[in-house]
């Protein structure tokens, strides 16, 4: 008889907290579900998955409530690709930010006893997960958080905790007067006993379970080094754009364009053409398929598939919505959102229109507005 050694293998899981209708992002959103809108050519969610798969996390469960088979077959080629297991756990009601973790608690407690992330999927940062495992493993407490600081931190809940140890104290919700500027990141490291905290009903970790969890003093939080953004609406997208490429240009900037018709940080796809003349820049994505036709001005935009700009035309502060098509000396600006296969014809003006899928736009957006 041979005695087998039995290796053990540490397998280390993550939710990512997908939730609803991206209601914030839309006309994108009504093509395909928010996790799959582009962001710097990629699906905002792949930007979270492969930075899980980098610290060796195996497996992924999507906690969505809606269109779970359009994300699930994007994914399968993903799922090859990095050689991650990405499986979805659907609600049928929603069910808050805690609740789907109760959902899929099958999913994530093996007998391994690791600890398993938690990421909102709507959060762009530098994901600085090993270091979290190391910080979680090195006090002992429950749940780790991950806190960045803000400028404004009346609009958040502020996370009050010890600045050497970073037990968290409490937390305050959108404080009137200033007691701290860190915010809750939505970057979760947690034991399997957390989930023996929460109920399988529409609840909230970050104001029912966290603070239960802080007033038995295991709850600590890291400050995240570097950006933080949720590009969950458009103005904070475009912004989470520029600290996404400016971070790129501290730690990889040969992915970024140059050239002489390049101003700062740009990311173009290889597939995409520019024509003589243009100037792009700064914080521009260029996505795959791109016709960007001679004289074009680019600024502070992203620019998705397929999308045709023609000659002389000038956009910033915008997102340009897939196969979308922007006319000759066209103007497009101040937070102008295209979605899916739109049109503006030439030397029209949009100043901050939101215009849905498949339109033709015939005469000038003269002030921000839905274009139905």
């Amino acid at each position: 008889m041979i005695r087998r050694k039995r290796k053990r293998h540490i397998t280390m899981k993550a939710l990512i907290l997908v939730g609803g209708f991206g209601t914030r992002l839309r006309p994108l959103t009504l093509s395909v579900p928010k996790p799959l809108v582009d962001f710097a050519n990629k699906p905002m969610i792949l930007h979270q998955i492969e930075a899980l798969k980098a610290i060796g996390v195996t497996e992924v469960v999507l906690a969505i409530n809606y269109q779970p088979e359009v994300m699930l077959n994007f994914l399968k080629d993903f799922e090859a690709k990095l050689g991650i297991k990405i499986t979805c756990s659907q609600e049928t009601e929603p069910l808050g930010t805690a609740g789907p973790l109760a959902l899929a608690r099958d999913k994530l407690i093996d007998d391994s006893g690791e600890p398993f992330f938690v990421l909102n999927s709507d959060v762009i940062s530098e994901y600085p997960l090993k270091e979290m495992i190391e910080f979680h493993k090195g006090h002992g407490g429950e749940a780790s958080i991950m806190v960045t600081k803000v400028d404004e931190p009346s609009k958040y809940g502020v996370v009050l905790m010890e600045e050497t140890t970073g037990q968290v104290d409490k937390f305050v919700e959108k404080p009137k007067l200033f007691v701290g500027n860190k915010i809750n990141a939505g970057i979760y490291l947690l034991n399997p006993s957390v989930l023996d905290r929460i109920e399988l009903r529409p609840t909230s970790i970050e104001k029912e379970v966290f603070p239960k969890i802080a007033a038995e003093k295991k709850l600590y939080a890291m400050v995240l080094p570097g950006f933080w953004m949720d590009i969950g609406q458009p103005r904070d997208y475009i912004t989470g754009l520029r600290l996404y490429l400016d971070s790129l240009r501290k730690k990889s900037s040969s992915k970024l364009a140059s050239g002489s018709h390049i101003v700062g940080n740009v990311i173009v796809d290889e597939t995409a053409e520019i024509g003589e003349g243009c100037l792009i820049g700064p914080d521009v994505a260029i996505g795959p398929g791109c016709i960007i036709e001679p004289g074009v001005r680019l600024s502070r935009c992203t620019v998705m598939r397929g999308v045709r700009i023609k000659k002389h035309a000038c956009i910033s502060s915008s997102i340009i919505g897939w196969h979308s098509t922007v006319g000759q000396w066209a103007r497009v600006e101040n937070m102008t959102i295209l979605g899916e296969d739109v049109h503006v014809c030439d030397e029209i003006y949009s100043n901050g229109g939101v215009v849905l899928p498949h339109k033709e736009i015939k005469s000038s957006i003269l002030k921000p507005e839905i274009v139905m």
